[in-house]
């Protein structure tokens, strides 16, 4: 709780505790004519019950009981014991902070409302004293204590409701962000695409005449110049290529990390409350650029997706490297616990587009549930992919 949450509850506890003790002397309760020693101490245990709502976000139910167990002490001093005779014997015995108290259990409690229910109908069956028949004090007990109950469920699916509906707008917002992203990206390779047809098409056919007068020419000069043209043209294709390999690329503003950051993201992936182990053979310098942010990229997912979906988990990190490839294994073990709200949150794509960014880059995904109930991630990429790729 902020210390704002703290002292308004403070002040809540505080005002009852001076309202109750103030009605109940003003005979509004259980207060007799001739007070005694008993009606003094349990004046003395209301403040206190009262005061207790200062830990009603904390502690709702105990909060709640602590409120019942008072009516229940004064009900039973009443009836049948005979100890206490109120001034005014058709008054509810449970003090106005009640209805505060009944309001806690059903919104700080959202995982105990079965229990919260349960002592919240008992509590109502007390404060209604159903074996002095009066339609007027059962009518005043149900008001009194349903008022809380229901404001709570009131504001709590209000709460969840705008959460609800900012998580939709956060969600709208990053997908119309990614599809900004991907058009742009479509377009550099649409762009790509049709210079490599055009132009790439006639400058092969200057290369192939070029090199057909070197072959069929009769002077030493034109075979010379035949053979310039050739190459000039030949250098040109392989310029084209890299140009084109770099529109097809990602743009120079992407400042993934590569290989070098499996650390940093193993590091924090403990540090949410994941253990996770990296283990790593061979040269991570074997990995070029391009193929290190994409295997960074397949390990980022890995672990977001076993942050949301298999809370409790263990993650081990597997990546060997060799001249030829590069193999990433990211396994996790059974999870301990059900997965929250956070599970909800994604667009259940992110394997989908894992395996195309691989593809590209002729690599390979797979990923499936293991014996002992875990997840395991598998890719293998090449280890080097030149930008015309």
């Amino acid at each position: 709780m902020r210390r704002r949450d703290w002292i308004a509850d403070i002040a809540l506890a505080v005002g009852f505790a001076a309202l109750d003790t103030v009605a109940t002397l003003a005979g509004a309760s259980w207060w007799p004519t001739q007070p005694n020693t008993i009606a003094w101490v349990l004046l003395g245990a209301q403040v206190l019950t009262c005061l207790s709502l200062a830990f009603r976000q904390v502690a709702s139910l105990p909060v709640l009981l602590v409120h019942a167990g008072f009516t229940l002490v004064v009900t039973a001093l009443v009836w049948p014991l005979g100890a206490l005779v109120p001034a005014n014997p058709d008054t509810i015995y449970a003090p106005f902070a009640a209805s505060l108290a009944a309001y806690g259990p059903l919104y700080f409690c959202r995982d105990s409302r079965r229990r919260a229910f349960v002592a919240l109908i008992a509590f109502t069956v007390v404060v209604a004293r159903p074996w002095e028949p009066s339609i007027l004090l059962i009518t005043i007990a149900l008001l009194r204590i349903a008022v809380g109950p229901l404001l709570a469920l009131y504001f709590d699916a209000r709460r969840r409701l705008v959460r609800a509906l900012t998580e939709r707008a956060e969600r709208a917002e990053r997908e119309q962000h990614l599809l900004a992203e991907q058009a742009r990206a479509e377009e550099r390779a649409r762009l790509a695409g049709e210079m490599h047809d055009v132009v790439t098409h006639r400058v092969s056919l200057m290369v192939l005449q070029a090199g057909a007068m070197r072959m069929t020419a009769q002077d030493e000069e034109t075979r010379r110049q035949a053979e310039e043209l050739r190459v000039a043209g030949v250098q040109a294709l392989d310029e084209l290529r890299d140009l084109v390999g770099i529109l097809r690329a990602e743009p120079e503003g992407d400042e993934s990390p590569s290989v070098s950051g499996f650390a940093d993201l193993v590091a924090e992936s403990t540090a949410v409350g994941v253990p996770a182990e990296l283990v790593e053979e061979g040269d991570p310098g074997l990995a070029s650029p391009l193929v290190g942010r994409t295997a960074y990229r397949v390990v980022r997912e890995a672990l977001t997706n076993v942050r949301k979906h298999a809370p409790g988990a263990r993650v081990t990190v597997r990546v060997a490297y060799d001249k030829s490839q590069v193999r990433l294994a990211v396994t996790n073990t059974a999870p301990t616990a059900r997965p929250d709200a956070l599970a909800a949150t994604g667009s259940g794509l992110g394997i989908a587009n894992l395996r195309q960014r691989i593809e590209v880059v002729q690599g390979s995904l797979s990923a499936g549930s293991t014996r002992d109930g875990g997840f395991t991630l598998e890719a293998t990429l090449p280890a080097y992919v030149p930008t015309a790729v």
